[in-house]
């Protein structure tokens, strides 16, 4: 049945009533049947999905939040979706929330404490049901909006003590340290750490190899390559170049994410630079490939699947005021060691 003008919207979205006029019906019939309520016929039902899809109806879920009181929408704020590490965080994450009826509403903060504020200023104008936030970094004015707006949140990919604070995490500091001393057994002693992005997480990696050399009197701040471009296997080449050419007594090089020790492989390769007789490589998150390269790379296998979907399933009992008795889940991370070291 084509809409009247009188039900017709400026804008031409169609809407509720729009799909009651067509099934015959009241608007609240419409929205009891959209929603599944066992107490509507079903014959209504089957009308009233026919004529919804007919006139391409779809629901307007903030209408819906308010008339409700109850959102199904989660917001999530991730650095970046370019590094495949958070890709694989974020799928995990929505398809464990999407399997309870909630949508996620993504933001990306670029790293910039900054941004993620407006991000969250302007996602709380959506009423979410729920906030999943990464790490710790971010502006006092972002903790009070949060704070203020009573919103559960879970923080990812790090830890913390405070029992009014929800994370699921690893320990960064603790993994680095496991590589590092991994590299220590295989007898290098020159061990240089080679960084990009300077996010908080890449800073606890390195506080972690400095740990393990200074344990060992080995520690040498002229080793440390920082470099706050964004992560990439270009800048990883770049950077083992400079780290050749201008410490040529290194023997083994710790890189902070993967991408940079995959471009860094490559480099060897050009360089004809042998690994590891020469010189050791490791990364850091086993991303995709690092198994694949020649010679493949040692690295550390962290959990970011697992953190997506254990963060969301937290977030999920907080939203519905199930109770929590973990509030902090702090997962395991794995070093792989494989032939670059």
């Amino acid at each position: 049945m084509p809409r009247s003008p009188a039900h017709q919207r400026a804008t031409g979205r169609v809407t509720l009533a729009d799909v009651a006029l067509a099934a015959g019906v009241s608007p609240i019939t419409v929205s009891r049947a959209l929603r599944g309520e066992r107490a509507v016929d079903p014959l209504l039902v089957e009308r009233v999905q026919a004529a919804a899809q007919k006139l391409g109806y779809v629901p307007d879920p903030a209408a819906r939040a308010l008339a409700s009181k109850r959102s199904t929408h989660v917001a999530v704020l991730i650095p970046m979706l370019s590094n495949e590490l958070f890709v694989g965080l974020l799928e995990a994450a929505q398809t464990r929330l999407r399997g309870a009826g909630y949508q996620t509403l993504i933001g990306i903060t670029h790293y910039d404490p900054s941004e993620e504020e407006q991000l969250l200023r302007e996602q709380l104008m959506h009423r979410p049901a729920g906030l999943l936030v990464t790490g710790f970094d971010r502006t006092e004015a972002t903790r009070r909006l949060m704070a203020q707006s009573g919103v559960p949140c879970v923080h990812m990919m790090e830890n913390s003590d405070d029992p009014a604070v929800y994370s699921v995490g690893f320990s960064q500091t603790e993994a680095a340290v496991t590589m590092t001393q991994h590299l220590l057994a295989q007898g290098y002693r020159r061990i240089a750490f080679a960084a990009a992005q300077l996010d908080p997480r890449t800073l606890q990696r390195q506080q972690g190899w400095r740990q393990a050399l200074q344990a060992q009197g080995l520690y040498d701040p002229a080793l440390e390559w920082m470099n706050p471009a964004p992560s990439s296997m270009a800048l990883g080449g770049r950077l083992f170049q400079q780290i050749m050419g201008q410490a040529p007594a290194v023997d083994a090089i710790f890189f902070c994410n993967d991408d940079l020790a995959q471009g860094a492989l490559l480099a060897a390769n050009r360089m004809q630079v042998a690994v590891p007789q020469r010189v050791a490589i490791a990364g850091f998150n086993d991303l995709t490939g690092s198994d694949l390269m020649l010679p493949s790379l040692s690295t550390v296998h962290t959990p970011l699947a697992r953190i997506g979907e254990e963060a969301a399933g937290l977030l999920l009992k907080l939203m519905r005021g199930e109770p929590v008795t973990q509030h902090c889940i702090a997962l395991d991370y794995q070093l792989v060691v494989r032939k670059s070291t």
